[in-house]
Formats: C-alpha cells, structure tokens, sequence
C-alpha cells in the first residue's frame, strides 16, 4: 500500500496524457504512410500477406515507441 502513497498526481496525469499523445501520433503515421504509398497497406497486409511491409510497418511503430519513451522518462 505504500506504493500507492508516493505516487504524485501529476505523474499519473502526465503518462496518461502522454500515452494518448503517442497513440495519436502512431494513428497518424499509419495515415501518412497509408497516403504516401501507392497501394493500400491494409490490402497487402490482410490479402495479400506481404511480410516485407509487416516488417517495415512494425519496424516504423517500434521505433516511434521508443522515441515517446525516451520523452517522457525525460
């Protein structure tokens, strides 16, 4: 229970806001890449199976985690 006691509001509210924020910018990295290609990246990925641009996709969102990361632990 003590845990609980020495967490501070404001970090509390910082994460969470901080987490809408990264969720926002993954959705419009998924948006901008889905309007820069010249084909839809939900057909390849869910028809057509093209594990090179899974690879890519996964690869683009990994590395945009880590960037919120090391924001926010700043």
């Amino acid at each position: 229970m003590a845990a609980f006691e020495t967490i501070i509001f404001a970090e509390l509210v910082g994460t969470i806001f901080y987490t809408f924020v990264g969720l926002c910018l993954m959705l419009a990295c998924w948006w901008l890449v889905e309007l820069v290609t010249p084909f839809s990246l939900r057909k390849e990925l869910e028809e057509d199976q093209n594990t090179a641009i899974a690879i890519v996709m996964g690869s683009m969102f990994l590395a945009l985690a880590i960037i919120i990361a090391a924001v926010i632990q700043t």
